[in-house]
């Protein structure tokens, strides 16, 4: 409930134990359980997941891909070729309603880790990926960048980094391995790894998470958009503000890896910072003092 902080080395002992099942994180997120300050607030669990082989992380956006990572986790641990693995499912503190499943999307691209939930309204100049309720940061920046700037984003859902990687990884080895054999091609190039546009990602954990594909991306400029640092006691839009993952902060973000293209200049961004209400001089999470 409170991240793995709590139960880090119990999870190493389930691994260790063969234990399948499923481990919900009920409050996850750094911003998303307002007025309880440190303790409860979780930036960091699916960074601690990673370390663990078998542990299946995912950090669901919406009920429909909550409801696929449970039916695809029951079948891998109790299904015809039952697996030794465990589910780790983000589960947030916060009301949203859910959209209905886009019928482009499959379950296989849910558990997968990534996939593009909506694109563009003409060509796409970004992509902005999301994770759990950062969703809602990502579709109200999609809008303020296309009737403000004229920027169009294609919208992903990013739903488990670490499978993402763990996946470019083994197609990384056997490449190296057999090089007179034919490539072999990972989610990622099939997805993400198609197209030039930058990339912004945010989610209501560490940059380190979303960041642990972008080695991957060779061809793209990634920038990604976290809770690093303390947690603190505040509403949800303060908490945000804070750490830079609200709306605003994911406009400027993109805006900032598009400088030189589409019309968008240093000081185009310079006007989206006083005219979105940044404050330069604000405290936020990376603060040392």
């Amino acid at each position: 409930m409170f991240g793995f902080q709590r139960v880090g080395d119990l999870a190493w002992l389930a691994a260790d134990m063969r234990t399948r099942g499923f481990l919900l994180g009920a409050t996850a997120g750094r911003t998303t359980l307002m007025g309880e300050g440190l303790q409860h607030q979780d930036g960091h669990s699916l960074l601690l997941a990673s370390t663990i082989p078998a542990c299946q992380a995912y950090d669901p956006a919406f009920a429909y891909e909550v409801a696929a990572v449970i039916r695809h986790g029951i079948d891998r641990m109790y299904g015809a070729d039952p697996a030794d693995i465990f589910y780790y499912v983000t589960l947030y503190n916060e009301n949203l309603v859910m959209p209905a499943r886009p019928e482009h999307v499959t379950d296989t691209d849910i558990i997968d880790g990534v996939y593009r939930w909506r694109a563009a309204d003409g060509a796409a100049h970004a992509s902005v990926l999301f994770s759990g309720t950062a969703c809602s940061a990502a579709i109200e920046a999609s809008s303020i960048l296309r009737e403000r700037y004229g920027i169009n984003v294609d919208l992903w859902s990013a739903t488990s980094y670490k499978s993402l990687r763990e996946d470019a990884m083994e197609v990384e080895r056997w490449n190296r391995l057999h090089p007179a054999q034919p490539r072999r091609t990972s989610i990622i190039d099939r997805t993400l790894g198609s197209g030039s546009e930058p990339i912004v990602a945010v989610s209501d954990f560490m940059r380190i998470v979303s960041e642990q594909i972008a080695p991957y991306l060779p061809g793209r400029r990634f920038l990604a958009l976290g809770t690093d640092g303390m947690g603190r006691s505040d509403t949800r839009e303060a908490l945000r503000r804070f750490f830079e993952t609200d709306a605003e902060h994911v406009v400027v973000a993109v805006l900032t890896t598009l400088i030189g293209s589409h019309g968008i200049t240093a000081a185009t961004v310079e006007k989206a910072i006083s005219d979105l209400g940044i404050d330069l001089d604000a405290d936020h999470g990376l603060t040392r003092d």
